[in-house]
């Protein structure tokens, strides 16, 4: 179930683990609360014409009936309408609540204790297959809780995906995984077509913007 709360403020998520929404600064100072509903209006070269159509509907629909997360949603992405208008859609593994707390980004931040959704490969391969997708990314949030950052799972739904859908291209577009590379390979060896990485930032500003 989508959690609703004021950006800044903590919250417990379903799976009983407490979340700030949108995530913390570094620092642990607490990004200023905010109410959208009272905020200011966009510009109008800022807002984006929500374009509905059945194929919007149809990922909107295969996405929320196994309860997956994506980064369209997550990160507030303003080009949800266009890709899910053409039938794609990033898919977010292992929740939407992420170890990290980079300035940049709107996930929520949290520490979900070892927590796994230990059918998630079979509903992402049931998405991927009712979307009749030719390319899928997937992609995940940061988990430092994990021993291997979440390796041996993304890659559990790499090869889910591909039992499912041999003919669909998957590109891994992964976390750092801290630099372990038994870690990267657990990913570049499950089946994968192209291994993506944001850099995010120079190495000068990482420590302003990035949480390492």
């Amino acid at each position: 179930m989508k959690q609703r709360a004021l950006s800044g403020k903590k919250y417990q998520t379903d799976h009983g683990h407490m979340a700030i929404k949108n995530g913390i600064k570094q620092r642990g100072h607490l990004l200023p609360v905010t109410d959208l509903t009272s905020s200011p209006p966009k510009p109008p070269w800022l807002r984006v014409r929500l374009r509905g159509n059945g194929r919007f509907e149809s990922v909107r629909d295969a996405v929320r009936s196994q309860q997956l997360a994506t980064v369209c949603e997550e990160s507030h992405c303003p080009n949800i309408s266009e890709c899910w208008g053409q039938g794609t859609a990033t898919l977010m593994l292992m929740g939407a609540v992420c170890t990290r707390a980079c300035r940049f980004c709107a996930v929520d931040t949290g520490n979900p204790g070892g927590w796994l959704d230990e059918d998630e490969p079979l509903k992402v391969a049931e998405s991927v297959r009712r979307m009749n997708l030719s390319y899928v990314v997937l992609t995940s949030v940061d988990r430092d809780d994990l021993m291997d950052g979440g390796a041996s799972h993304f890659a559990k739904c790499v090869r889910a995906v591909k039992r499912e859908s041999p003919k669909t291209t998957v590109e891994a577009l992964t976390p750092d995984f801290q630099g372990k590379e038994q870690a990267i390979r657990t990913v570049v060896e499950s089946g994968i077509s192209v291994f993506a990485q944001n850099l995010e930032t120079v190495e000068r500003l990482t420590s302003v913007v990035r949480d390492p």
